[in-house]
């Protein structure tokens, strides 16, 4: 009987601390301490995500905003270091808003572009005058959105910019490389609102005068303006018309003229028409190129119809006709602007 009542008291202190325990583990898991959270997940070492709604750039263009934003134009250069003296310009020419209305290609000269105009500081932006400012900056910008991959390659390609009746000619070379007129893209396809950017490293001057009127009011081609004067109508209409793709024209120098037999502008004057006709027309070419689009050892069709041969070396372009032997025409004045092209002036004259 005792042995029954003793396991019958061990069974119930068995129960009893079992149940005890088991409401002990249960109250330490019932804690109020937070539940810890596993750390965010990384993305993939190299990979890179975009914010929805947001474009990526071109390969090979960069941009100073934030990935994801597009700000305004106005905002992109006050943003932008080396645009800093382009900021002062557009404000001072009073075209902010216009800028920041979109839609547009802006060729943005850098502060080295600058330096190197007849803008070199923000004194002298503000010295000058709002309007001749505001034609300036005009001839920097296209009504159209010209991204870099749509620049056609190797051709001489022509925008209207914003001032009325002056033209660009922009140029992309076999290795990407793009010129506008005689400036040169070194940051292309930057990001503004509804507009593409491309800075470049020189100040466009826009030229409101043809061939002959710049020949006319340079005195070291005074012999080439007799020149075409004796040549006739159909010299002088082919020097100031204004055509689609522009002309180029290698204007030989005073001296040049000198070398190849007119003593002087009476000589010049009193010789064959036809003759001079023929020469000159040598010297244009029914297409604009800046001294950046010329090959090395290419051929050029002239407007006469015969061809010119074309060396580069070391930046230095020289010409040479088919009647001058070895004796080559160097470029002497390279990129002048023209409301309908471009003049190289030349020290030679070259022979057909």
């Amino acid at each position: 009987m005792k042995k029954q009542l003793i396991v019958l008291t061990t069974q119930r202190l068995i129960a009893a601390f079992l149940i005890c325990a088991a409401g002990t583990m249960a109250s330490c898991t019932r804690t109020n301490d937070p539940i810890p959270v596993p750390p965010a997940q990384s993305t993939t070492p190299g990979s890179t995500t975009t914010a929805p709604g947001s474009t990526t750039a071109t390969p090979g263009s960069s941009t100073t905003a934030t990935a994801g934003t597009v700000i305004p134009f106005t905002d992109y250069i006050a943003a932008t270091a080396e645009l800093s003296l382009l900021k002062v310009a557009v404000a001072r020419a009073g075209l902010g808003t216009a800028l920041n209305a979109g839609q547009i290609t802006v060729f943005a000269p850098s502060n080295d572009a600058f330096k190197a105009s007849q803008y070199p500081d923000e004194a002298a932006i503000n010295a000058a005058s709002p309007e001749a400012l505001k034609q300036i900056l005009q001839y920097h910008v296209l009504n159209d959105k010209i991204d870099y991959p749509a620049i056609p390659t190797e051709v001489s390609t022509i925008y209207q910019t914003q001032l009325p009746n002056a033209k660009v000619y922009v140029y992309k070379t076999s290795a990407g490389v793009v010129t506008v007129n005689n400036a040169t893209l070194i940051k292309p396809n930057q990001v503004a609102v509804n507009t593409v950017v491309h800075i470049i490293d020189r100040v466009l001057t826009p030229n409101t005068q043809n061939a002959i009127d710049y020949a006319k009011g340079n005195a070291s081609l005074s012999f080439f303006t007799a020149a075409v004067v004796q040549a006739g109508p159909a010299v002088q209409t082919a020097l100031s018309q204004a055509t689609k793709n522009g002309i180029t024209v290698f204007a030989p120098s005073n001296d040049a003229f000198k070398a190849a037999g007119y003593a002087d502008e009476a000589a010049v004057k009193s010789a064959d028409a036809a003759k001079l006709a023929t020469l000159l027309t040598y010297h244009i070419l029914p297409s604009t190129l800046f001294s950046q689009t010329f090959k090395d050892n290419s051929e050029l069709t002239t407007a006469q119809g015969g061809k010119l041969v074309v060396k580069v070396s070391g930046g230095k372009v020289t010409l040479s006709g088919k009647g001058n032997g070895a004796n080559v025409a160097n470029i002497t004045q390279a990129d002048l602007a023209l409301s309908n092209g471009v003049v190289h002036v030349i020290d030679r004259v070259l022979l057909p």
